[in-house]
């Protein structure tokens, strides 16, 4: 019913498989012993490519057997003939090992071509929306500045309208008190006057809310109506009519209380 933890992994524990001591006895040669360069990690478990070489360390040793003896001369000729055969067919067989790892190195070369173009193509686009995004906000800015600026010229050339002549013209008190529009009402904020400033003087300042005596007053001078609230029972319904007939809905309703019991 309990369990323990321990501060390192399996991974971390697990060792190389065992490989006991041994002794070759004189005259023999096991064949086992031609594997002794793979190693736990570094072919073996043994692959396709750990069998293939076991298989032609076997035709090599079994093609050595074949060899003639150096005897003579014409066994001699024989010997290197089948040593220099022996050596071609090496020979192309590491071109073609060679080939094949020319092709798993292409295949991988082209892999990372193509993801190194891939975050290439995903940079420029970045790169571009960016541009294009920067190209946008220039834009409206520019648009917003050139709508400021024909609001402005506009306004100027309406106020040019109304004197074309250039004459001076004195100020109308009573007109600009009698016109609910004009600066004395309504100042504008280009013109100098921002109407936010000072504006804690709009602020109510109640006497009877803002202090506790003021609330107090204001309490006593409220009638006991509001202060003291008074519940009315309410009057059960008519149930008979005038002329002295029973209401369908009072019947009915005795009629449930009856199911009920």
């Amino acid at each position: 019913t309990l369990g323990t933890q321990t501060d390192y992994r399996d991974g971390e524990t697990q060792t190389d498989p065992y490989s006991p001591e041994y002794v070759i006895p004189s005259g023999s040669v096991p064949e086992l012993l031609t594997l002794a360069t793979l190693t736990w990690g570094r072919g073996l478990p043994a692959g396709l490519a750990e069998v293939e070489m076991i298989e032609r360390a076997r035709e090599k040793r079994a093609w050595e057997a074949t060899l003639p003896a150096m005897d003579n001369a014409s066994q001699i000729a024989k010997r290197r003939k089948m040593m220099d055969d022996m050596e071609r067919k090496e020979w192309a067989f590491r071109e073609q090992e060679i080939e094949k790892l020319q092709k798993v190195r292409l295949e991988v070369f082209k892999k990372l071509l193509q993801r190194r173009e891939e975050n290439q193509k995903e940079l420029a686009a970045k790169r571009l929306d960016d541009h294009w995004q920067n190209h946008q906000k220039a834009k409206e800015e520019k648009i917003k500045k050139i709508q400021h600026d024909c609001a402005l010229m506009l306004r100027k050339l309406v106020a040019k309208r109304k004197n074309v002549m250039g004459k001076l013209e004195r100020r109308n008190i009573i007109q600009e008190y009698t016109d609910f529009a004009s600066q004395t009402y309504a100042p504008l904020s280009r013109v100098g006057y921002f109407p936010d400033n000072h504006s804690e003087r709009y602020v109510v300042k109640n006497f009877y809310l803002n202090t506790f005596a003021g609330l107090c007053e204001l309490e006593a001078s409220l009638p006991d109506s509001v202060t003291q609230v008074k519940i009315k029972a309410p009057k059960p319904p008519y149930t008979i009519t005038k002329t002295g007939f029973i209401k369908r809905s009072a019947r009915l309703e005795v009629e449930l209380a009856q199911v009920h019991q």
